[in-house]
């Protein structure tokens, strides 16, 4: 199990390597200048600010010092955007806000998206059956930028408690997590709904129900473990999806999170604020899928050989 875990880390920490490296030679790649903006610059001006930032030196050369910068002394450099504020303030000041706003989502997902499978399993082919898929069709095929305005509109407006937009009280982060977490409840009720019917057509099932076990024991002690294999599978992609495609949802409700920086990084061509946000979403993307590694060997005990 430990040998498993190890060459997880050590497989997550050349992805990151590679990822990160691909993507600081991809930006250099773009065209444009970082530092030419509505009013233009003297070329000296130009090529001073260059040299400030290391970027006057050879591609590979600044790679190398990239990595020697981070690895020796933590640092991501500075953002050319926001006038040199180093990288790792501004994802210290926004990662807090999408990490809350991913967590609450991805409970709210599962929260909802398990029973409506489990429930669906249980009535196959009936009425609760449709109505759970049709829930679960609804969130795969209504974006966010659908089912947001909808909330605002139709929940936020009606309701003093709940503001439109914002991110100032502790209930401002019910409905942008809501929207991010209904499309991830979609998915978990149709994994679930799937693993669960697979559980329930096995023999010591059926040996189980022919000896009179009730309904709820036969899924919580014999068939909810093995079927809820599929689900946690999808949960750690997924929680990374939700951090790093919540640029939307953030846009609508007014939150201050990582994905405006972004899209605003992208259009302005800030090398290192780019840089960074790929490489603390590989990181992040890399602990979700070890965490689910983990839990998977915990859950079937065959997988830890």
């Amino acid at each position: 199990m430990y040998k498993a875990i190890l060459s997880r880390i050590l497989q997550t920490l050349i992805v990151v390597f590679t990822l990160v490296s691909v993507c600081f030679l991809i930006v250099h790649a773009l065209p444009g200048n970082p530092f030419t903006g509505e009013r233009a610059m003297d070329d000296v001006v130009i090529q001073r600010m260059e040299a400030s930032f290391g970027l006057d030196k050879p591609v590979l050369v600044q790679l190398g010092l990239y990595w020697k910068n981070l690895l020796l002394h933590g640092d991501m450099g500075a953002s050319m955007n926001f006038k040199g504020v180093p990288v790792s303030s501004i994802l210290g000041q926004s990662f807090p806000v999408s990490f809350q706003l991913g967590i609450v989502a991805m409970l709210m997902g599962c929260g909802i998206g398990m029973p409506l499978g489990i429930v669906a399993a249980l009535y196959r082919n009936k009425w609760p059956d449709y109505l759970s898929m049709v829930v679960a069709m609804m969130g795969i095929c209504l974006p966010s930028f659908v089912v947001g305005p909808l909330l605002q509109l139709y929940v936020a407006k009606p309701m003093p408690m709940l503001n439109i937009a914002g991110w100032m009280q502790a209930q401002d982060v019910l409905l942008p997590a809501l929207t991010l977490g209904f499309g991830v409840a979609a998915y978990v009720a149709r994994l679930m709904r799937g693993g669960m019917l697979e559980v329930l057509n096995q023999d010591y099932i059926r040996t189980a129900r022919a000896k009179g076990v009730k309904t709820l024991d036969i899924l919580l002690k014999h068939a909810l473990r093995p079927a809820i294999t599929p689900t946690v599978t999808f949960l750690g992609p997924a929680f990374a999806a939700v951090m790093t495609g919540s640029f939307v949802v953030e846009t609508i409700f007014g939150v201050p999170g990582m994905g405006q920086h972004f899209v605003d990084a992208v259009t302005a061509k800030d090398l290192f604020l780019i840089v960074g946000l790929v490489l603390f979403y590989g990181i992040l993307m890399g602990l979700a899928n070890l965490a689910v590694d983990i839990i998977l060997m915990f859950l079937n005990p065959r997988l830890r050989a």
